[in-house]
C-alpha cells in the first residue's frame, strides 16, 4: 500500500524514475480498486464511483507510466506505442517489464540506489 500512496503522492511527477516494484504494486492495487468499483457500479446500476476514480487517478498513472519508462532509458514519449494495436501493447509491456538500467541516466539516478526507495 506504501507503493500505492507513494505514487499518489508524487501526482503530476513526470520527471525521475520509477522502480519496477513500484510500478507494479501500483498497478496491481489500481487493477484492485478498479475491479471492486466496478462491482459497487453493478450493485447500484451506475458507473459514476468507476469513472470518478479512473478520471482521480489517470494524470499519477501516466506519471508512474512515464517515469517507469525512464528507469529503463525510454522516453515517456513510448507510451504512445501502446496506440498501435497488438504489437504496440506488447512492446509497451516489454518496456514496462524490463530491468532498469543500474547506472545512471539522463532522467536521474538509479532508484534502488536512492536511500528513499528503502521507505
Amino acid at each position: 500500500m506504501n507503493w500505492y500512496l507513494a505514487v499518489l503522492k508524487n501526482y503530476a511527477g513526470f520527471g525521475g524514475r520509477a522502480r519496477r516494484k513500484e510500478y507494479w504494486m501500483f498497478y496491481l492495487i489500481q487493477v484492485i480498486v478498479l475491479l471492486a468499483l466496478a462491482g459497487v457500479g453493478l450493485a447500484i446500476e451506475s458507473d459514476i464511483p468507476y469513472m470518478i476514480y479512473v478520471l482521480a487517478t489517470l494524470i499519477p498513472t501516466f506519471a508512474v507510466s512515464f517515469r517507469r519508462l525512464h528507469d529503463t532509458g525510454h522516453s515517456g514519449w513510448w507510451i504512445l506505442i501502446g496506440l498501435i494495436p497488438l504489437v504496440g501493447s506488447i512492446i509497451l509491456l516489454v518496456f514496462l517489464a524490463s530491468e532498469g538500467q543500474f547506472e545512471a541516466n539522463k532522467y536521474g539516478e538509479n532508484p534502488k540506489l536512492a536511500p528513499a526507495a528503502a521507505a
